[in-house]
């Protein structure tokens, strides 16, 4: 069939599910299906890859719109350099991010320490004696 599979194919050999497969061709990640005769969608092995690779970018934790804007690259620079430069980026922002969010979780437990001291301490001078 020249390289070319039905729906259960691509999700079996993919990993994922006709549901996703929809919902990535309804948000451009990956190309529809080619229809044919009575209506069957048929997919290449690029989508297949592309598939994998969007897979692949999900393990990095990369949303959906941000693997939107890199996963063409990967397609069109074969060296996938330019795929990875666009993606270091990304997960630089979210280890600032995530710095962002320790810091804040360390200002919120500080404070919370203070309050339980303080209703402690304040418990303790209202113990009868």
């Amino acid at each position: 069939m020249n390289g070319r599979m039905r729906i259960g194919e691509l999700t079996e050999r993919a990993g994922v599910t006709p549901r996703t497969v929809r919902y990535y061709e309804s948000i451009g990640l990956i190309p529809p299906g080619e229809r044919e005769g009575q209506g069957q969608h048929y997919y290449t092995e690029e989508t297949l890859a592309r598939l994998r690779k969007i897979n692949q970018l999900k393990k990095l934790r990369l949303s959906l719109d941000e693997i939107r804007d890199v996963i063409d690259l990967y397609f069109i620079d074969p060296s996938g350099v330019q795929a990875k430069q666009k993606v270091l980026v990304v997960l630089r922002q979210h280890l600032a991010e995530a710095d962002q969010k320790i810091r804040e979780y360390q200002q919120f437990r500080a404070e919370l320490e203070d309050h339980i001291e303080r209703f402690e301490r304040w418990l303790e001078e209202k113990k009868p004696r």
